[in-house]
């Protein structure tokens, strides 16, 4: 059965793109008091059902899927770049499909406007006008305004006319940069991505007897079942171990493992992954704010995404990817083992002109992920790692890093990793780590 936050929550989705709610409306539809309202919009706006747009109101907006997350919407838009919106108002929820600079003649420019395009040009009304009539919305840059007749077509239209005081090759860089920030989140798999639905997911009720187990186990062929109460809100996990001994007939919550270890939808594949290592588990279940059920992740799910994620292309640079993508491996003729070398750029110092401690610690992580892949042990996951310098490390130094097993196991080992350039010791790190089988 379904509550009445849910049943806000299954409306709000059924409603069409760009249709307003609010509170009393939702309240009135639903029949809940506005209280329940509120805090049903509230978690719709956190999923990104809705989109809370000043002087326009709260509409229903096209959900960002994980593939498009790099289109921003003109809402967006005006966060980034300071803007004020002169018109249009009701199209702030729109994605812009790309953005195109005004910097040539009014021909040449409509060749290349049309739906779903953003026009970034300066104090040029008529050209303003034929943008919102080709279907595009503009950004007016240089502070200027226009003619109260474009903005009144814009309205009719619902494509919003922006203005900012930045000049055009500064919002052109800020709306790059934007888009650049959300391609790297694009690669960041989260919980939500891999999760099995609660609609697939078999539950248990804390009333159900042993008996139930047994009929489940034959059914799905699996030993591990998250128990919920009537509310869905997550009670425990029920395992073959916790039944061994026990009557048919007891009820779960008797034998049931309590206070489970649960994740939300926002808590990346890394975390999970980690998570179940640490603690030796084979399933965790994902719950909402309310530590209602959302559905289940298994470490074959996890193993998988983190898999897959290596085997994406690379479609945003972190600082992580600039510091090591000049890594190279090279051959090591002091038989001391696998050695990787870089060079010291300024970007990897601190304000002295040394290596940043940061810097050196992403190298040292990276030297020890590449070399155990190279051993056919799998990825890591940092569980402890100390780093000391014996010698300041300078801009354009030339670093080797060679990292050398001291102990590894199935789930753990511990390496020791040394430092050079120019055949002296620089710095060391012991690291302390968790495997993952690939």
């Amino acid at each position: 059965m379904t509550t009445k936050h849910e049943q806000i929550l299954q409306y709000i989705q059924s409603l069409p793109v760009g249709e307003k709610i609010s509170v009393r409306l939702i309240a009135k539809d639903i029949n809940v008091s506005e209280g329940t309202a509120y805090r049903a919009i509230k978690e719709a706006e956190n999923k990104g059902y809705v989109s809370t747009i000043e002087r326009v109101g709260t509409i229903r907006i096209e959900t960002k899927k994980k593939e498009n997350i790099e289109k921003l919407t003109y809402s967006e838009v005006v966060n980034i770049v300071d803007g004020q919106v002169l018109g249009g108002r009701g199209g702030l929820h729109k994605t812009l499909n790309k953005f195109v600079i005004g910097a040539m003649k009014l021909e040449a420019m409509m060749r290349y406007t049309g739906p779903g395009n953003l026009l970034i040009v300066g104090n040029r009304t008529n050209v303003h006008r034929y943008a919102i009539e080709a279907g595009a919305a503009v950004l007016i840059t240089g502070g200027f305004d226009t003619d109260d007749s474009v903005k009144k077509l814009a309205d009719e239209l619902e494509l919003p006319i922006i203005s900012t005081s930045y000049d055009t090759f500064t919002v052109a860089t800020m709306i790059n940069r934007a888009i650049y920030d959300q391609l790297i989140k694009k690669k960041i798999v989260q919980v939500e991505d891999i999760l099995t639905p609660l609609e697939n997911t078999v539950c248990l009720n804390t009333t159900d007897t042993v008996e139930k187990w047994f009929q489940y186990n034959t059914e799905s062929g699996h030993g591990r079942f998250p128990v919920i109460d009537q509310n869905l809100k997550i009670q425990g996990i029920i395992t073959s171990k916790d039944i061994m001994g026990y009557d048919r007939h007891t009820t779960i919550d008797k034998v049931m493992t309590k206070n489970p270890i649960t994740v939300n939808g926002k808590t990346s594949v890394a975390s999970a992954a980690q998570m179940m290592v640490w603690e030796g588990i084979e399933v965790l279940p994902v719950v909402d704010a309310q530590n209602r059920l959302e559905g289940m992740i298994s470490r074959q799910d996890v193993l998988k995404a983190l898999q897959m994620i290596q085997r994406q292309p690379q479609i945003g640079e972190k600082i992580d990817d600039i510091v090591t993508n000049q890594f190279v491996s090279v051959d090591d003729e002091s038989n001391r083992g696998s050695t990787f070398r870089c060079e010291v750029t300024p970007q990897m110092t601190n304000h002295l002109g040394t290596i940043s401690y940061g810097v050196f610690t992403t190298l040292v992580t990276e030297a020890v992920n590449r070399y155990l892949r190279s051993q056919k042990k799998g990825d890591i996951l940092v569980e402890n790692i100390t780093i000391y310098f014996i010698k300041p490390v300078q801009m354009e130094m030339i670093l080797e890093i060679q990292p050398k097993i001291l102990e590894v196991g199935r789930k753990f080992g511990k390496i020791d990793v040394e430092a050079y350039s120019n055949g002296t010791v620089v710095g060391k790190a012991m690291m302390m780590v968790q495997l993952i089988e690939r």
